[in-house]
C-alpha cells in the first residue's frame, strides 16, 4: 500500500470514527475493519460475516482487538494434528498416573515385589518345562521314524510312515514355537517386576523427597 491510498484508508477510519461518534448510541463505541475477497477494506460499526477475520477499534479508530478468520484447510489440519498430540500425551500421563498408583497400592515394600515376580515367573517356568519335556519326546520319535525310513533305502516309504513323519514334523515345529513364546514371557514377567521395583522406589523416594526422586525427576527430562 503506498501513501497515498495509505492515508485515504486513514482518513476513511477517521471520518467513520467520526460520524459514529456524532450520532451517538451503543454503536458508536466499536468499529470494525475487515477486508472482503476482492481486498478492499471496510470500516463499519457492524463486525464482519462469521468466519472473516477483522479488527475492533475504538471510537478514534485505534486497534482494540482481532478477530481471527476461519482456518485455511492447511491450518486446520495442523490444529488438528496438534490436538491429537495433546491428547496422546494426555493419556499418556494418566496411563502413568494410574501405574504409578497401582504400584503403590500393591506394594508396601520391595520384598513383596519380589515375592509377586518370583510367583509370576515359576508359573511360565512350569508352563515352559513342560513344553522342553515334550519336545524332548518329540524329537525321540522324530528320530525314530527316521531311522525306520532309512531302513528303506531306495524303496518307497509307506505312506502311514510317511504320515507319521510329517505328523511329528508339525507338532515339533508348533512346540518350538511355543518353547520360544514361554521363554519371550518369561522375560517379559521379569523385566516387568524390576521396572515396578525401580519405579517402586523412585516413587518412594519422591514422598520422603530423597536424592532418588530428584535423580528419576531429571531422567524423565
Amino acid at each position: 500500500m503506498n501513501r497515498r491510498v495509505l492515508v485515504r484508508v486513514e482518513c476513511a477510519a477517521a471520518a467513520v470514527a467520526l460520524s459514529l461518534g456524532l450520532s451517538g448510541g451503543a454503536s458508536a463505541q466499536q468499529l470494525y475493519k475487515w477486508t472482503d475477497e476482492k481486498g478492499v477494506v471496510h470500516y463499519t460499526d457492524k463486525a464482519p460475516d462469521p468466519g472473516r477475520a477483522g479488527t475492533v477499534l475504538d471510537k478514534q479508530g485505534r486497534p482494540v482487538s482481532r478477530i481471527e478468520g476461519a482456518p485455511t484447510p492447511e491450518q486446520a489440519r495442523a490444529r488438528e494434528v496438534e490436538d491429537e498430540k495433546r491428547r496422546a500425551l494426555a493419556r499418556e500421563e494418566e496411563a502413568e498416573a494410574r501405574r504409578n498408583r497401582a504400584i503403590l497400592s500393591s506394594y508396601t515394600t520391595e520384598a513383596e515385589i519380589d515375592l509377586a515376580r518370583a510367583r509370576a515367573a515359576a508359573t511360565v517356568e512350569t508352563q515352559l518345562q513342560s513344553a522342553q519335556a515334550y519336545m524332548a519326546q518329540l524329537t525321540k520319535r522324530k528320530q525314530d521314524i527316521d531311522a525306520r525310513k532309512a531302513r528303506f533305502g531306495d524303496k518307497p516309504i509307506p505312506p502311514q510312515l510317511e504320515a507319521d513323519s510329517a505328523a511329528v514334523d508339525a507338532e515339533f515345529a508348533k512346540n518350538r514355537d511355543l518353547v520360544l513364546q514361554k521363554k519371550r514371557e518369561l522375560a517379559a514377567v521379569t523385566a516387568r517386576y524390576d521396572a515396578d521395583k525401580e519405579r517402586w522406589r523412585e516413587l518412594k523416594a519422591q514422598e520422603t523427597g530423597g536424592p532418588q526422586a530428584s535423580r528419576g525427576a531429571t531422567a524423565k527430562k
